[in-house]
């Protein structure tokens, strides 16, 4: 009897602890974030204010976009460490074409600066999908020409007296909200739609997840894997816009770094750099958690110094981690 009521335990036993780790897997993130709030709020009276919360969402909405973007491509095996500089190139070009003695319309100067990020996009997923340029060789050596493209477009000089209704698109608001979280919003929403119920995005967890099989199966692995890097170009172009907006003038030097953000958010999150797994929803918690830790020393009076070091410090946790999730 007690034999077999041994044997019964084990398996429910098993049960439970695959279940603990199924919800650390999901939640765990989030509890973090909820943990880190708190005591941020303890140690400085302004942190959940009104105002410092909106900035955070604020700011949390240049990063949330390039994560957003980040995850189409690393869901796909893949790594794109030119975006930040693809926001540069985006939105001085942008930025440019709105201003001077003969400046273009705002809608002009948008489409622009998207349609930079989606030819960037274009190149690095011809590189890596018709070349088979392996993506960590292919972006970083685009990372470096877009960057060189932004200081030569303005001779390394930034522009500025940009009009109002572009800087709307940075430091307006709509019924109260920020534009930028607003237009971050929306970027979340039609791609995680896109991603969760959509042949195409089914199409993506495939080619992440055994290309060779993908492929066999009548996927066309090229297209998938050219058209997410379109897909990071196009919202790292949005960003740029952003951006400009935001800091009411284009800078050459714009992104710098930015690109390490993102994948930390997308990592942090729980997509797996191995391609296959991961969410949207991940993406964004691991964004909101870099925002509250950049806010949150900001306000604590912590050097930028060290912020950067504890940038390193998460990224490399969120790697360990993911490899962790791997064995298991």
């Amino acid at each position: 009897m007690n034999t077999e009521t041994t044997s019964l335990k084990v398996p429910v036993v098993q049960s439970r602890a695959a279940h603990m780790r199924e919800v650390y897997r999901r939640y765990g993130i989030v509890a973090v974030l909820i943990v880190l709030c708190v005591v941020l709020s303890f140690a400085n009276q302004y942190f959940l204010t009104v105002g410092n919360i909106a900035d955070i969402l604020r700011q949390t909405s240049i990063n949330g976009i390039l994560a957003v973007g980040m995850t189409y491509i690393v869901l796909t095996a893949g790594i794109d460490l030119s975006v930040g500089s693809t926001l540069a190139l985006a939105g001085i070009v942008s930025a440019s074409l709105v201003t001077g003695a003969h400046p273009h319309s705002v809608m002009f100067g948008l489409a622009a600066g998207l349609v930079v990020g989606v030819a960037v996009g274009a190149i690095n997923g011809l590189l890596v999908a018709r070349l088979s340029i392996p993506p960590f060789v292919a972006t970083l050596g685009m990372l470096s020409a877009a960057r060189g493209l932004t200081f030569i477009y303005n001779d390394g000089m930034p522009v500025t007296d940009l009009p109002d209704g572009y800087l709307n698109i940075g430091t307006g608001a709509i019924a109260g909200v920020p534009v930028p979280i607003i237009i971050f919003a929306l970027v979340v929403v039609i791609f995680w739609f896109v991603l969760r119920y959509t042949t195409y995005g089914r199409y993506i967890y495939a080619v992440g997840g055994n290309a060779r099989s993908a492929k066999t199966s009548g996927i066309s692995t090229r297209k998938i894997i050219f058209s997410v890097y379109v897909i990071g170009g196009l919202l790292a172009g949005l960003a740029g816009i952003i951006l400009a907006a935001r800091t009411t003038s284009a800078l050459p030097q714009a992104g710098l770094s930015y690109e390490l953000d993102a994948i930390a958010a997308v990592v942090i999150g729980g997509t797996s750099l191995s391609g296959g797994s991961g969410s949207l929803g991940g993406t964004v918690v691991g964004a909101l958690l870099i925002g509250v830790i950049n806010n949150g020393l900001n306000l604590l009076g912590v050097s930028s110094y060290y912020q950067q070091v504890v940038k390193g410090v998460i990224i490399v946790g969120a790697v360990l981690l993911d490899a962790s999730r791997k064995k298991q």
